[in-house]
């Protein structure tokens, strides 16, 4: 194979009051590294947003409500560029607690957890939550739990459907108002699972994780095509990817935001290349893992496409 010297890399020149658009095409230029990857993100994820027979999933891992990047979110459910969120749990929760009125505050990663325990604020690196949010939290997960229909037997997805209908703001109020279903495979692993077995010890309403199976396939296979946004990795990449396998396509578009290695061998530091070897990604995708930490990446990313997409 012979490798041709064709495309030269151009130096970034910046201006005052450029926009964010015309900042990542100049990144473009340069093409190198993870500002490359990220240009081609951009370009990639423009192309899934305007492609009408594309069903759209978004997958959101990482602490990235409790970093203020819950709106964003919430913002593309609202402009309809999301079909599918498939979220952590933790995620949903920080997002049901800035919905109730609660903040979560700026912080100091340097400073004393045993003093922060004694205070009773939660640190997330350099955010704080104070444990009168989930004080509060709580008051509102029982009262909207009691809400449930008695006897009944719910999807995960229901149940958050049935939680943002209570809400008037975030991810999972937009989604409610939308129709958008927001699945979370590993909703027991967050403080929504914690309350809902808190519920059920005098409640009596069944919650099915296999129930939302047939919807999700369902929306697999009567795709035309399969886009995807992942934020991080973990359960909601994997949970995303492996739907498609039941069907006999793959993912034509997929971009991932990630700060793990790949070389550790985990599912969420690995390449969308990897995923073609499985067939969760199809062999001729347009396809880009950008490496880094999402709370940059992302509003880049997103205001460079919304920016596009208004030309």
């Amino acid at each position: 194979m012979s490798h041709e010297c064709r495309v030269p890399v151009r130096q970034v020149h910046l201006k005052a009051g450029m926009t964010v658009g015309e900042l990542a095409e100049q990144m473009g230029q340069a093409g190198a590294y993870n500002g490359g990857a990220l240009y081609r993100a951009i370009s990639i994820y423009e192309k899934m947003l305007r492609d009408p027979d594309v069903t759209k999933f978004f997958g959101l891992a990482g602490a990235m409500v409790p970093a203020g990047m819950g709106g964003i979110v919430s913002d593309l459910i609202e402009a309809g560029h999301i079909d599918v969120l498939v979220s952590t749990g933790a995620n949903l929760t920080h997002d049901i607690i800035e919905a109730i009125g609660c903040r979560h505050y700026h912080g100091d990663a340097g400073c004393s957890d045993i003093e922060l325990r004694h205070e009773e604020i939660n640190r997330i690196y350099d955010v704080y939550l104070p444990n009168e949010a989930f004080i509060r939290f709580e008051e509102f997960m029982q009262g909207t739990y009691a809400g449930l229909p008695e006897g009944e037997t719910v999807s995960i997805s229901e149940l958050l459907t049935h939680i943002g209908s209570r809400l008037s703001s975030g991810i999972l109020a937009t989604a409610a108002k939308k129709s958008v279903p927001v699945f979370c495979p590993a909703i027991q692993d967050s403080m929504i699972g914690l309350q809902y077995w808190l519920f059920s010890q005098t409640g009596h309403v069944t919650v099915d994780a296999f129930k939302d199976m047939p919807m999700l396939l369902d929306r697999c296979f009567t795709a035309k095509k399969a886009g995807a946004m992942i934020i991080g990795g973990g359960v909601p990449k994997n949970f995303i990817l492996q739907s498609m396998l039941m069907t006999e396509n793959g993912f034509s578009y997929a971009v991932q935001l990630t700060g793990d290695r790949p070389d550790l061998g985990g599912l969420s530091g690995a390449t969308l290349d990897e995923a073609r070897s499985w067939g969760k990604i199809t062999e001729e995708a347009s396809a880009v893992t950008v490496y880094g930490d999402a709370t940059v990446l992302l509003p880049f990313m997103m205001a460079a496409v919304l920016e596009r997409l208004e030309q």
